[in-house]
């Protein structure tokens, strides 16, 4: 199944305690349906020194269910993904405005 939300996407979080906030995606894992979104869902790691790094209290950005994440369109509201055929190149393209998102 095609990717709806992708690495470099910039995208709003509808649900749970980082809700309203904004951010782009860094690394997407779709078998597990979650998403590391750039400073959302931060918790505080506890991680020992070593030579190369300092220790202590480190914060970490955690994964967020592909659910809970909507697409920011070109005017900054949250969208729908869709899919369309444009000549023989299958792409994705925003419900609300109809634009496609990666040309």
């Amino acid at each position: 199944m095609a990717a709806k939300l992708r690495k470099g996407d910039k995208v709003v979080v509808l649900a749970g305690k980082d809700k309203g906030k904004e951010g782009t995606i860094s690394s997407v894992d779709p078998k597990a349906g979650k998403a590391v979104v750039d400073g959302i869902n931060i918790a505080i790691r506890h991680t020992r020194q070593s030579q190369t790094s300092q220790g202590g209290r480190l914060p970490q950005a955690n994964p967020i269910d592909l659910s809970n994440l909507a697409l920011l369109d070109k005017n900054g509201k949250a969208t729908r993904v869709g899919f369309r055929m444009e000549g023989d190149k299958k792409v994705r393209f925003a419900k609300t405005t109809g634009d496609v998102i990666d040309a």
